[in-house]
């Protein structure tokens, strides 16, 4: 592999494995390029709810709009520029209200991977 640089109108979008709101995903960089990360961009669209038990390690980097991130533990609200850790096992709930959100995002292992399996 060799060193990349990526822009949001690189990614094809598609609907979030196993998810019937309006989150999108669009993967540049899995398994199918030999690296042990997936990086890609979600784009979120306005007043959307997603929970989620975190099958990988998840980082979160939110580029416009915002999210709130909830764990039993409380709740981040991140808006652009800033970073969100979600660590294998932990639940998520990730809300976005207004315009909606565009994040991007890197997962290790293949978060594709875990989700066929």
């Amino acid at each position: 592999m060799k060193v990349q640089k990526f822009s949001p109108s690189d990614a094809e979008f598609s609907r979030s494995p196993g998810q019937t709101g309006d989150i999108y995903v669009g993967n540049l960089v899995d398994e199918r390029h030999g690296g042990p990360i997936t990086i890609g961009y979600g784009r979120y669209a306005a007043n959307q709810k997603l929970t989620e038990t975190m099958a990988v390690d998840d980082v979160m980097i939110v580029l416009e709009g915002r999210v709130a991130v909830s764990t039993t533990a409380g709740t981040h609200i991140a808006g652009p520029g800033d970073i969100v850790y979600m660590p294998k096992g932990e639940t998520v709930t990730i809300v976005t209200e207004g315009e909606g959100a565009l994040t991007a995002y890197v997962t290790y292992p293949h978060w594709s991977e875990v989700h066929e399996a």
